[in-house]
């Protein structure tokens, strides 16, 4: 069985079966410029992320505070949705440091200039909610840009569901979360 149920939330088994750790040092902030289209996000957090634009000006690059200001920073896409890219690539909250994408709003955040951080589905990535009979459905999405933290997670025996305990925990509860490590413990 490829899918399984923990509480009211499904389950794909790659992702219990998953070794994950990112190393920023080795793919640089790939997610974060890659994709067609920006992060899936919620309606509380455009509003948010909207609203915060202003205190991130500093941070972010003139290119991106253009864009902004023509396109905005949050967008409908069959319904759904995401932050903005600009050019079908680059989030509009990155900027570069470093030779890294780094996510203007987790920075600010962890500099106590944020009330809260980057969407949920950043937290999430690389596992995705999409839905499924009208519950959450959690798929592991592969891509070759997270080669090194797959290798890095085997080497290290670290499970995707432990990389991403506090995210998921925000989403679905501590008791939630627990099931999910008792179950994957039998497999």
């Amino acid at each position: 069985m490829s899918v399984i149920s923990i509480g009211e939330v499904l389950v794909d088994r790659a992702v219990l079966e998953a070794r994950f750790c990112c190393n920023l040092d080795l793919c640089h902030g790939a997610c974060c410029v890659e994709g067609e289209l920006g992060a899936p996000i919620d309606a509380a957090e455009a509003t948010y992320l909207e609203s915060i634009v202003e205190p991130l000006r500093p941070m972010l690059p003139e290119r991106n505070l253009r864009y902004i200001r023509r396109h905005g920073c949050t967008e409908v896409y069959q319904g759904s949705l995401y932050t903005k890219t600009i050019d079908g690539q680059e989030c509009v909250f990155v900027y570069h440091e470093d030779g890294k994408a780094l996510c203007a709003v987790e920075t600010a955040w962890r500099n106590g200039r944020l009330p809260a951080t980057k969407p949920l589905s950043c937290r999430l990535f690389p596992i995705r909610v999409r839905k499924k009979f009208g519950l959450d459905y959690l798929v592991y999405e592969q891509h070759a840009m997270c080669r090194d933290a797959r290798k890095h997670g085997a080497e290290q025996n670290v499970r995707l569901i432990d990389f991403l305990e506090a995210p998921l925990v925000e989403r679905y509860g501590q008791e939630w979360y627990m099931s999910l490590k008792e179950f994957t413990a039998s497999i």
